[in-house]
């Protein structure tokens, strides 16, 4: 059995009312243009005799032969049932009428067209009221289903949003701790200053980017700390350009949005025996974050394993996910000249 909510029992009261101004509205124009109790009494009679059969029908259907029987395709039940119920409340307005003139005058044929008229148009408004308590229910239970549909939608975007979010961070530390592994071998207590700014990485990581956004300074701070680690592993050949400034800077990003577009332009950037180039760039107009990133082009060949190359892909559904509409991703390779631009419309 399901359980009564408070919302269910204020959509009762709202039908309640509804009905209730119905059945008042006749009797108290009545009051007011005659002042007479008498005539008022009999017109609430009236309209209680028309409208007590709608009235059962309409809340028949809505909590019973709707939910049990026509939302469970169960239509023929679902007909007999109305049938039924239309015949059974009604039945003194469908029989007085056809009495009174059998035993008092006789059937004439204009009584009988009156009558079967008169039934007709009776079935026919217990037929509309239960099909506007079928539509009425049928918009509820659509307007719920979208509801839930929302809702799982929201915990299945952040859902995805935690998983893309971790494996961005075992990227990252996978790829940060084969740099200093190759430094300890070149540089010992550069690979210590290299440990320790790794430590400041991660507390970040792992204590400032639990939430959907952070703001732009800790991730302009958190970029130039990433890239200051990774030009550790490079020679004189390859040069680092690193722009990072913004006009307010307590504006707030998803966060680490950025760091795997960083990472990739140092894997496939960067080479030992040839000139090498990156130049990193993120900046402020108007409402607008940009962040361009130009390497040159090395691509790993198939025995370099460093890094799952799930970055980019990564990168970009979460911009989907967090700003739909609201970015666009540009990306070229041209001459061994790789460039990528992302523009956030905040």
């Amino acid at each position: 059995m399901n359980k009564i909510e408070k919302k269910d029992i204020g959509l009762f009261l709202v039908q309640a009312i509804v009905w209730t101004i119905v059945l008042t509205v006749l009797p108290l124009a009545t009051f007011l243009s005659t002042r007479n109790w008498e005539t008022t009494s009999t017109s609430l009679l009236m309209v209680w005799q028309i409208l007590r059969g709608p009235l059962v029908v309409y809340f028949a259907n809505f909590y019973l032969f709707g939910p049990y029987l026509f939302f469970r395709r169960k239509y023929w039940w679902f007909a007999l049932s109305n049938l039924l119920l239309i015949v059974g409340v009604n039945y003194g307005f469908f029989f007085s009428y056809f009495m009174i003139k059998e035993y008092a005058i006789g059937m004439t044929s204009d009584a009988w067209i009156g009558f079967f008229s008169g039934a007709f148009l009776f079935v026919l408004l217990n037929m509309i009221m239960g099909a506007i308590a079928i539509g009425i229910l049928h918009f509820i239970r659509v307007r719920k289903i979208k509801q839930q549909l929302q809702e799982e939608r929201a915990k299945n975007t952040e859902a995805e949003l935690a998983w893309l979010k971790n494996q961005i961070n075992p990227h990252f530390l996978f790829n940060t701790l084969n740099n200093i592994s190759s430094l300890t071998q070149i540089d010992s207590d550069a690979a210590q200053n290299a440990i320790a700014q790794l430590s400041d990485l991660l507390r970040y990581a792992m204590y400032e980017t639990n939430k959907p956004k952070v703001r732009l300074d800790g991730e302009i701070e958190f970029m130039r700390n990433y890239v200051d680690l990774m030009k550790l592993r490079c020679n004189d050949m390859t040069t680092v350009n690193c722009q990072l400034s913004v006009v307010n800077d307590q504006l707030e990003v998803a966060p680490l949005l950025f760091i795997s577009l960083i990472e990739n332009a140092f894997k496939h950037g960067v080479s030992s025996s040839r000139p090498s180039r990156i130049d990193i760039r993120l900046e402020q107009i108007d409402n607008q974050i940009i962040f361009t990133c130009d390497n040159t082009n090395y691509p790993k060949d198939d025995a370099d394993r460093s890094g799952s190359g799930i970055g980019l892909e990564n990168t970009r559904r979460r911009l989907e996910l967090m700003y739909p509409d609201s970015y666009s991703w540009e990306q070229t390779l041209q001459n061994e000249s790789y460039h990528i631009r992302i523009t956030l419309h905040l």
